[in-house]
């Protein structure tokens, strides 16, 4: 095509067109002299478009043309977060001797609370306003517990009680909650599913009535229809990471009651779910999974674990105070403080792919914001109990690419952890006689009368 119209077409008609195979005769044709070429004058430029600089920056001109778009607003077509979740079976799943009956599967999550969600929002810069409001929210938290059809369900940071009620109670759970008191509105709730389960006995724990903050946690005790007892806790441990005395003695307490429950029924198993505020770096990890730690060697300000800073040595020994050494071990007779249980995580005791773990095989993170991004939520269980099978988490570089939780498909921002779980048949050893039996009967009514004491 012509850049121009036909009319101004060169050459013009004056001049005379050569021969195209002319041949020169001789060398004198060669250096003969043809008419010189006349340019024929340019036709305007709104006839044959723009000039050659415009030609040559025509992607800036057509960049100055398009509409500027903010790129931080603008949205990637991101994969499916619930679709990266996949169960993880363990490897000796199969040889387990169980009793009869399915197993037992069981959820923690803290669903973010709806008070916290609303006063913390800095927490929250990088999530479109639309992802946390609670009436999109707990779609997406009701929707979770449904796909998942676990049978027992612990979840922390409820305040809006009534929503969650109906909502299990819909679904055919039974359930109790249990609030903090003061100012707080949250709290614990824990679920099971009537047609399975019978609930034998609670024991909640107001941790405020001890000096240890307003936090609460629920320990009960169910009957699963096969005949089989169970002893399941809920908690949410204090977030201040600098507070680890009264993170300890939570703890400690928790593992007492549940404990004395376990011995009260005959020795049942133990679950014990939540937000425990720990990482699986901690001094609280260490002290859930080895049972017993010296306080004196550690900093009260550096025991969750949840501060870089943490890991990184003093120059000096903290000496703790004797309030502090009441609140994490309860008596000033020593430094030293042992669990009364022998626990284990669900998810470090099923090994997982590099990519959603870390260290002591834990995930790499349960709960992302713009503040914090980590694990901090466990499920331990102890004998006579094994983990079959935990849901995967996710990758971290997906939470990255969303900003944080929740999102469009998460409710919360935490992760639901769910396992399963299977009852193990218990042989007794030959060295457990009568007398043996008499004796530890006796040691728990003497506790239950120290418990119901101070308790």
């Amino acid at each position: 095509m012509f850049p121009f119209p036909r009319s101004l077409a060169w050459p013009p008609p004056q001049q005379p067109m050569l021969p195209l195979l002319q041949v020169p005769d001789s060398a004198t044709d060669s250096a003969r002299s043809y008419p010189k070429r006349h340019r024929s004058p340019s036709p305007p430029l709104s006839a044959v478009g723009p000039s050659r600089n415009q030609y040559n920056n025509r992607f800036a001109t057509h960049s100055q043309n398009r509409r500027w778009v903010n790129p931080d607003l603008k949205r990637r077509r991101l994969s499916s977060l619930k679709r990266q979740r996949r169960w993880i079976e363990a490897e000796n799943a199969r040889a387990f001797s169980t009793s009869k009956g399915d197993p037992i599967v069981m959820m923690s999550y803290n669903i973010l609370g709806d008070h916290n969600c609303r006063n913390h929002t800095k927490l929250y810069d990088r999530i479109p306003v639309k992802f946390t409001e609670w009436e999109s929210r707990k779609q997406l938290i009701f929707l979770e517990i449904t796909e998942r059809n676990p049978d027992i369900v612990c979840l922390q940071e409820v305040d809006q009680v009534q929503d969650v009620l109906d909502y299990m109670k819909e679904r055919g759970y039974d359930g109790i909650h249990k609030g903090r008191s003061g100012d707080y509105k949250d709290g614990c709730a824990t679920f099971w599913k009537k047609t399975r389960f019978r609930l034998l006995e609670d024991d909640s724990i107001d941790f405020s009535t001890f000096n240890l903050s307003n936090n609460v946690a629920q320990v009960l005790v169910l009957e699963v229809q096969e005949g089989r007892q169970l002893v399941v806790g809920n908690i949410h441990v204090l977030f201040s990471p600098r507070r680890g005395d009264i993170k300890l003695g939570q703890i400690r307490m928790l593992l007492e009651r549940a404990n004395f429950l376990s011995r009260k029924w005959g020795d049942i198993p133990i679950i014990l779910a939540g937000d425990f505020n720990s990482t699986p770096r901690s001094v609280l990890y260490e002290f859930l999974s080895s049972q017993e730690i010296d306080v004196s060697l550690h900093n009260r300000l550096k025991m969750s674990g949840m501060d870089p800073m943490d890991f990184v040595r003093w120059r000096r020994e903290y000496i703790w105070t004797e309030e502090e050494l009441l609140n994490a071990i309860g008596d000033l007779e020593g430094t030293k403080i042992k669990s009364p249980i022998k626990l284990w995580s669900s998810y470090a005791s099923i090994k997982g792919p590099s990519i959603t773990r870390g260290p002591n095989d834990e995930p790499l993170a349960t709960t992302c914001h713009s503040k914090f991004r980590g694990t901090v939520d466990y499920l331990w269980y102890s004998a006579e109990i094994a983990c079959l099978r935990v849901l995967d988490t996710l990758p971290i570089h997906l939470l990255k690419e969303r900003g944080g939780l929740p999102s469009e498909e998460i409710g919360s921002d935490h992760l639901a952890l769910v396992a399963e779980f299977a009852f193990v048949d218990y042989v007794s050893s030959e060295s457990d006689d009568e007398d043996t039996k008499s004796t530890d009967s006796s040691e728990v009514s003497t506790e239950h009368t120290a418990l119901s004491g101070s308790y």
